[in-house]
């Protein structure tokens, strides 16, 4: 593969990082903020600049050959440390392929969108302090951070962009940090990153020390690390105190996991995504669809090469993304709140992200990656602005009968709803099918069980979601009378934004479509989104099914969607008094849904507070106050003071004769000394 450099790239987060940057020194240090109109300029026109250079970008990777799609920006070299063969080096440099550029479409594409549609979020917002230029100072800093998780040409450059976004996620969740629920929300968000994060860097470390162990140059750059590859594979690490040697890339694989599992809320690390819906619903899409969610995504496919030759590895991801996927999809069925079905969904559709990445179908997982961008912005969007028509009413149970008062608001909120339930020709089923098909076809232990747990996943998305669109927007309104009246359709800054992205979820399919639907619907699939992707992936990705099976699979899913959809409509519409019933007579079972198998609670009990406790007993009372105040800091003083009050002062007379003396005397020891 040939480097092609260019000075385009570094433009990209750069741009979003000078707006930021300007937001920050007017805030911080002038103490003023801008007038309205500059904060939309600056930090709306600097996304959509990024946009418009990511597709120029975009244009000159595709003009290059298949073979040699890979532009590079090296600013200068970042890190220089050792000598020789333990010498490590990392360039400020950027890198254009077809993975990178696919995330940058979607990152500034969806985050423009976004971006216009917080300007009339928050001028409809009626809280006192609505921080409109903190908001999309932080905004522009998520988006930089995530640009540059992206585009990073290597593991530390990647590791910056990903502490960047788990910040300013911390910022953006706990936005109005004078409610204290939400300023907690922030901090755990934060802290369970953090947890991620360490495994993250023991994956950087150990990677280090097999290139160091092999005898071969150590680096940090993925196409050095994908071309050394070869001196590691067999590389094994024995187990501490017992069992066999592991295979390092295993060891490794599992590492970057763990912090894929953190950023990108799979278990056990996905407490942290529920929560984040104490933020302004703008970030909630932003976090939720198009950035910090799919780092770990990208991540896996970026070290695709790894992961194909890490066997346990890949089955870990993949057993783990598909019971994240059905786990977090049983627990939608019974939220209330608006913003928390789709939370739990969001945690859901990533299971099937690494489903699809485990089975090693990489180019089913960004391609579900980049439809769901689509579908779960417009959700996330459309859940807003529900929540500005019932004047920040966000449970579903005060709501109904919205259809007739909201009607843009409900066409596209439809659309994004059929769209995640896989109904064809939306861009889920396209999406979702190619995952199935993996799993299908994958070498995984287990997989047809992966298989079957997708095929359910996909059932019960489909009842929570047509459950949400039926009790939010069809049916007898349940808001009371003093809200019912004033509910109305909010700006054009807030509904044109949704009438793209349902644009989107309706055609974004068709990026990506198979052979075998092209075929059907006279569609040229040969640059599909799966022929750009597939020379970044392993060969032994790809999957061949006949055609009829694969039409048979794809009845199957939508089989799957039209059932979760008929007992959503049986329930909700035809039968609205069933529910309650079935809540009252399942007991146990629905309250364990309702409370979320209380893995919170059992967190906070065998973790949190023990944690705490240690902390305030151990650490706070032994080591801090006792320790360091009481022997180091406080200690010390009462020593010198003891010094000073039983022996030292009696060394001082005030007499000025005998201190003249004394210098006297010493200045001749001293001369004699040197002059003897």
């Amino acid at each position: 593969m040939v480097n092609q450099q260019t000075e385009l790239l570094r433009w990209i987060p750069l741009l979003p990082l000078i707006a930021a940057a300007v937001h920050g020194v007017m805030i911080g240090l002038m103490r003023r903020s801008a007038p309205r109109w500059v904060v939309i300029a600056l930090s709306c026109g600097s996304v959509l600049l990024s946009f418009a250079l990511s597709c120029v970008a975009f244009v000159e990777l595709t003009a290059l050959p298949a073979e040699s799609r890979f532009l590079v920006d090296t600013l200068y070299t970042w890190i220089g440390a050792g000598i020789g063969e333990t010498r490590l080096a990392a360039d400020l440099a950027f890198r254009l392929d077809p993975l990178s550029a696919v995330m940058i479409l979607v990152v500034t594409g969806v985050g423009s969108l976004i971006h216009l549609y917080s300007i009339g979020y928050m001028d409809d917002d009626h809280r006192e302090d609505k921080g409109f230029q903190r908001f999309f100072c932080f905004l522009n800093l998520f988006t930089f951070s995530m640009l540059m998780l992206v585009l990073g040409d290597n593991l530390a450059l990647m590791f910056v962009g990903w502490e960047g976004v788990g910040l300013c996620s911390y910022l953006l969740i706990g936005f109005w940090y004078s409610d204290r629920f939400n300023a907690y929300c922030g901090s755990k968000a934060f802290i369970v990153n953090r947890i991620g994060d360490f495994g993250f860097l023991i994956g950087i470390f150990l990677l280090f020390r097999a290139f160091v162990e092999a005898g071969v140059p150590a680096t940090l750059s993925f196409s050095e690390i994908e071309r050394s590859f070869d001196a590691i594979r067999e590389l094994t690490l024995a187990a501490p105190f017992w069992g066999p040697e592991w295979r390092l890339v295993n060891v490794v694989g599992l590492c970057f996991f763990v912090g894929a599992c953190g950023k990108s809320a799979q278990i056990p690390l996905y407490v942290w995504l529920p929560d984040a819906m104490a933020g302004p619903t703008p970030v909630s899409a932003l976090i939720h669809a198009a950035t910090m969610v799919t780092a770990g995504v990208y991540m896996v496919c970026r070290l695709s090469f790894l992961y194909a030759d890490a066997e346990l590895a890949s089955a870990v991801v993949a057993w783990t993304g598909a019971l994240t996927a059905l786990f977090a999809a049983s627990i939608a069925i019974t939220q209330t709140d608006i913003k928390k079905v789709l939370a739990y969904s969001t945690v859901s559709q990533l299971g099937y992200m690494f489903l699809a990445a485990g089975c090693g179908g990489y180019t089913g997982a960004m391609f579900h990656l980049v439809t769901h961008a689509f579908f779960k912005a417009l959700l996330f969007l459309g859940a807003g602005s529900v929540i500005l028509a019932m004047h920040h009413e966000q449970d579903i149970e005060k709501m109904g009968g919205l259809w007739r008062r909201i009607r843009q608001t409900g066409v596209v909120f439809l659309v994004g709803v059929i769209a995640i339930a896989g109904v064809p020709p939306f861009s889920g089923f396209f999406s979702k099918d190619e995952i199935l098909v993996a799993a299908f076809t994958a070498h995984v232990p287990g997989h047809l069980w992966l298989y079957g747990i997708g095929l359910a996943t996909a059932a019960i998305t489909s009842f929570y979601m047509f459950r949400l669109f039926f009790k939010t927007f069809l049916g007898e309104c349940r808001a009371p009378a003093h809200v019912r009246d004033r509910v109305h359709e909010p700006s054009n800054w807030v509904v044109k934004p949704l009438w793209a992205l349902a644009l989107l979820s309706l055609i974004g399919g068709m990026i990506g479509i198979p052979q075998v639907y092209g075929d059907s619907l006279h569609v040229e699939s040969s640059h599909s989104l799966n022929n750009f992707l597939s020379p970044l992936f392993p060969a032994g990705a790809a999957h061949h099914l006949s055609h009829s099976t694969e039409v048979q699979m794809a009845l199957a899913a939508v089989g799957m969607a039209a059932l979760g959809w008929l007992v959503a409509w049986f329930l909700y519409l035809r039968r609205p008094e069933l529910p309650a019933r079935m809540a009252h007579s399942l007991g146990g079972l629905y309250r364990m849904l309702l409370n979320k198998y209380w893995i919170d609670e059992v967190y906070d009990a065998l973790i949190v507070r023990p944690l705490v406790r240690f902390s305030d007993v151990m650490l706070f009372r032994v080591v801090d106050a006792g320790a360091i105040d009481g022997i180091a800091v406080n200690g010390t003083a009462r020593g010198i003071r003891a010094l000073a009050d039983h022996g030292l002062k009696y060394l001082q007379s005030g007499l000025a004769q005998g201190y003249v003396f004394l210098m006297i005397v010493g200045t001749v020891a001293i001369l004699g000394y040197l002059l003897r």
